[in-house]
């Protein structure tokens, strides 16, 4: 009895635990041959690989199946010692090659039911039934191919049986019944009910055509004597297949060679050589033929369904009577993007490797996530037109069809009848109340009636009711696209067979990125990566946390490559900008000036010195058509097709996890920023620093271009400015990087200030800057070449200095300043302590000519002390002129609250406690406000105090002596000779 044998469930379950066999099977074979597919290669079995046990081992392989482990005791000495961690690491591989041949057996057990009952395949009919068998031949054929390759697999059954055998004393005889059963001959020999299902007429719509090719394949390989009587089926579908493949899918990226494979078969079989030829004569077809032929077919797919998301973008309510073309569109070009994945790297020698090299296939791969993301947006649509076409039109002409049948069996009656009534109490209000629908069960209903009415000589044949058939296997796709539109998209679209075509799929993507009409589809590759879930079974458990690593790195690798073209793009075009602002710069003016010079004296006296034409600025704007594009063109063209793939989506989830995009192009932006402007700062192959006028002119240059993103990508770029300006007015950022205050500090003070403090230049209070002495020559030892102080301490470089390193970073330098003058004074001290005794003389002689002469010829280091109090005199000096500019600047950005801050230090009760008028001096320093008491330079003292006050008063007396009795040795020294023309002197 047909309804007993219950082949529709057994139908299910057999296919769901073939799919978990091949899962458990693929999982051993990658860990056998330490590939990192699914599985880490550490996952390997230690006792495959350990030296101990590698003798032992080789000879249960050479003896396999059958060990004599008795008489062999000395060979397998390592193996029995180790019998017990054998049976624990061993067991579930072992285990797993147990359950596949109780898989077998179910399967050859469900094969004879369905000859015995001369069921009738037709997937125009019962589609259900038959593609569910067919795919479970296709399975079990996949799984021992792939249990064959694995090589370690003699070896895993021997080393568990014979620990399982020492310890129990009996062996389970597992590799005799491999044997035995001849699991390995895969081409067995199943029922001839396999014909009639392949040579009908395929016409479901959306099914997989890689399916059907490995159904066709896989059944004319298992049954090749029906493909020899029939002439019919090698010309229509046999053929066909080996003309437009080179390999097909077993599993995931386990493929079978298919012309290798069908002429090892044939020549082994008498009277198969004119099959052979034939074979051979495909494979060349395919070679000439089958990329040239897939690559058409993907370029129609790009413009067709890339016309087809406009139309469904412009009118969602076509989604409704057009959903079945959605999903062949999808299942076309899914079946065209894994033909490409599988055959690129499988294709035969004689092939144009062009072919297979697809720069578009990111616009494809774009197009199909289009389609999904309309699906699942207006699933509400769909749901609304299939709902009333069921209840108004599915139940009316499935229940006058019922009552049209000539016989009606019980079980059958009570099916149809229960289809009817579901759908007749529908109504549109539940899909406005938004309730979930779930026809399963009358979809399982559907499968179990084609069980009924299949079998030979059934009281209702469905062979005798087609019309019937094909409308319930059509109510049963509106069903399915109501209640499961997830499931019909991953039928149709999966792509989670990427994330075990690594190469390929990386490769894509780089051939995606470096096109740019092509790179505003790349934000498509880290989305696939979010389909690597459904990759997953439930069968192997320990492949998730592997699926999920490869998903998660697949994503961030994407992001982060899509960030940095973004952001190269970017700072090429601000590079460019800069170099337009440089030339602009006051510097660059004399060279025009010169040309024109030379104009205007043509046929006169030339002036000296050769000039040469330069291209003035603004020249690059000018265009001789429209048609003409320059390089700058180009790089914003192509950086506005990468930010629409950022812009493509805010964020999206994969594992749990969710990625913004636009945070990876800021986090770049912000870190080339900064490493852009501390390399124009400084120049390490000159030692060169850049004035500050010229780099805050850059620095401008480069802040507008990054404006620009925003036209793009919706990026908060005054944050970008903000976070990377702030840091830049660190001593380092928060990388631990030097930054423009470290640079410019340490320069001023190591290179500026030194050369200030050697006399060959000077401060001018008149100009407010520093200026080098006329004629000076300087009796130095050093190579270096002397720097134009007024270049890099007159007002305008200095306020520019303000402006880039701002308040912090001036308050950064001001500190620096300070404690050089801090630790001269404690140099200072040093001196006064060595000449202690005639600095107290001198102080209480002061009276005496004739003995102050004595004594000050007794001091030690007059010179080195006039020198350091020369230094300190210097550093006040651009210390002044620094706080100045940022005065200058803050009273240009910020009026308001420097007139509040400049109130409360003029306001300050004299009563005031000390600390709070520290407090206040403190801010107006930071301000560049100057106060009588500097908090700065009272806190750099504050910490070389001594901690006997008198002793402290007595120094300080006899620093001041010190300083009164060494101020003559400056009338002597010509560096002291007064400047008029500069209101300057050395000292």
């Amino acid at each position: 009895v047909p309804g007993q044998q219950k082949l529709a469930e057994k139908l299910i379950i057999l296919n769901n635990r073939a799919t978990g066999m091949l899962t458990r099977i693929y999982n051993i074979k990658k860990v056998s041959l330490k590939k990192k597919a699914c599985s880490d290669s550490r996952s390997k079995p230690t006792f495959l690989t350990d030296k101990a046990l590698e003798s032992g081992v080789k000879f249960i392989v050479r003896k396999f199946p059958v060990v004599d482990i008795r008489n062999n005791q000395n060979q397998l000495a390592g193996v029995n010692n180790a019998k017990n961690d054998i049976l624990k690491g061993l067991s579930l591989y072992y285990h797993t090659f147990v359950d596949v041949l109780e898989f077998k057996d179910h399967f050859y057990e469900l094969l004879a039911t369905f000859d015995s009952l001369s069921i009738y395949l037709d997937l125009t009919v019962n589609y259900d039934l038959t593609s569910q068998f067919l795919e479970l031949i296709v399975r079990y054929a996949s799984l021992m191919i792939l249990v064959t390759r694995i090589d370690d697999r003699k070896a895993i059954i021997g080393l568990y049986d014979h620990a399982h055998d020492m310890i129990h004393g009996k062996i389970n005889n597992v590799a005799d019944v491999w044997r035995n059963a001849s699991l390995f001959n895969v081409i067995a020999t199943p029922s001839q009910m396999l014909n009639p299902a392949l040579t009908d007429k395929m016409q479901c719509e959306y099914i997989s055509i890689e399916s059907l090719e490995r159904w066709i394949y896989f059944g004319y390989l298992l049954c090749h004597p029906s493909m020899v009587s029939s002439q019919e089926a090698t010309t229509g579908l046999w053929r066909p297949v080996l003309q437009s493949n080179f390999c097909l899918t077993l599993f995931r990226d386990e493929v079978i060679m298919l012309h290798r494979s069908a002429e090892d078969v044939f020549s082994s079989i008498k009277g198969y050589n004119k099959k052979v030829s034939e074979i051979k004569e495909c494979r060349d077809t395919a070679a000439q033929q089958a990329g040239k032929v897939h690559k058409d077919k993907r370029k129609y797919l790009r413009t067709s369904i890339k016309e087809f998301v406009a139309i469904l973008t412009d009118q969602p309510g076509l989604l409704g009577p057009k959903t079945l073309f959605v999903f062949m569109a999808l299942a076309y070009a899914r079946d065209e993007v894994m033909w490409l994945a599988r055959n690129s790297s499988n294709f035969i020698k004689k092939v144009n490797a062009e072919d297979f090299v697809d720069r578009h296939l990111g616009e494809l791969l774009f197009y199909m996530e289009e389609l999904r993301l309309l699906v699942r947006r207006y699933d509400e649509v769909i749901q609304r037109y299939y709902v009333q076409y069921m209840y108004g039109y599915d139940s009316v002409i499935l229940n006058e069809a019922v009552q049209n049948l000539s016989v009606c069996p019980e079980d059958e009656s009570v099916i149809m009848t229960s289809i009817v009534n579901t759908m007749t109490s529908l109504s549109i209000k539940q899909v406005e109340q938004k309730e979930l629908f779930d026809f399963r069960a009358m979809r399982l209903d559907w499968f179990r009636l084609q069980a009924y009415t299949s079998v030979n000589k059934a009281a209702l044949s469905l062979k005798d009711n087609i019309g019937l058939a094909r409308l319930m296997n059509t109510i049963s796709f509106h069903c399915k696209v109501v209640d499961e539109v997830d499931e019909m998209l991953h039928e149709t679209s999966d792509l989670s067979n990427f994330c075990f075509y690594q190469t390929f799929f990386g490769t894509a993507f780089k051939r995606c990125i470096e096109l740019p009409a092509q790179s505003r589809f790349s934000i498509v590759f880290p989305l696939i990566c979010g389909q690597f879930i459904t990759a997953v079974g439930d069968f192997c458990p320990e492949e998730r946390s592997h699926v999920r690593d490869r998903a998660l790195n697949g994503v961030n690798q994407f992001l982060e490559e899509m960030a940095k073209e973004a952001r190269n793009l970017l700072f090429n075009i601000a590079s460019e900008q800069s170099q337009l602002a440089d030339n602009l710069l006051p510097k660059n003016a004399a060279m025009t000036l010169k040309q024109g010079l030379a104009k205007k004296t043509k046929g006169k006296k030339q002036p000296k010195g050769n000039v040469q034409e330069t291209t003035k600025p603004g020249a690059e704007s000018k265009r001789k058509d429209r048609l003409y594009v320059t390089r700058m063109d180009k790089y914003h063209m192509a950086l506005a097709e990468i930010c629409t793939a950022i812009n493509y989506r805010p964020s999206f989830v994969v594992w749990d996890h969710t990625f913004a995009p636009k945070e990876y192009l800021t986090a770049h932006l912000e870190t080339r920023f900064a490493r852009t402007l501390v390399s124009m700062t400084f120049n390490k192959d000159t030692n060169e620093i850049a004035k500050p006028t010229e780099l805050l002119s850059k620095l401008r240059a480069y802040m507008a271009t990054l404006q620009t993103v925003e036209n793009y990508v919706h990026l908060d770029v005054t944050r970008i400015f903000n976070s990377v300006l702030l840091q830049q007015s660190q001593m380092v950022d928060s990388h631990g990087d030097t930054t423009i205050t470290t640079l410019y500090t340490q320069w001023y003070l190591e290179v500026m200030l030194r050369q200030v403090s050697g006399g060959s230049t000077v401060f001018s209070e008149m100009r407010r800057h520093f200026v080098k002495v006329p004629n000076f020559a300087d009796s130095s030892s050093t190579n270096q070449p002397l720097i134009n102080a007024e270049e890099y301490s007159n007002s305008n470089e200095l306020r520019a200095l303000a402006q880039i390193i701002g308040p912090y970073g001036m308050k950064f330098l001001n500190e620096s300043l300070v404690w050089h003058i801090a630790s001269q004074i404690t140099e200072l001290k040093k001196a006064v302590a060595e000449n202690l005794d005639t600095l107290t003389a001198l102080r209480t002689n002061f009276d005496k000519p004739e003995q102050m002469a004595m004594l000050y010829r007794k001091l030690d280091g007059v010179e080195n002390f006039l020198l350091r109090m020369t230094i300190i005199g210097v550093i006040f000096a651009f210390r002044d002129v620094a706080q100045e500019a940022l005065n200058d600047v803050l009273q240009h950005r910020i009026p308001f609250l420097l007139a509040s801050i400049e109130d409360f230090k003029e306001h300050v009760p004299k009563e005031t406690d000390v600390k709070v008028t520290m407090s206040v001096n403190e801010l107006a320093t930071a301000a560049g406000i100057p106060c009588e008491i500097d908090p700065t330079l009272c806190s750099a003292l504050s910490s070389q105090k001594i901690e006997n006050p008198d002793e402290e008063y007595k120094v300080a007396c006899l620093l001041m002596v010190f300083l009164a009795v060494a101020i003559p040795v400056l009338a002597r020294n010509e560096r002291s000779v007064f400047l008029p023309e500069l209101v300057a002197h050395g000292n």
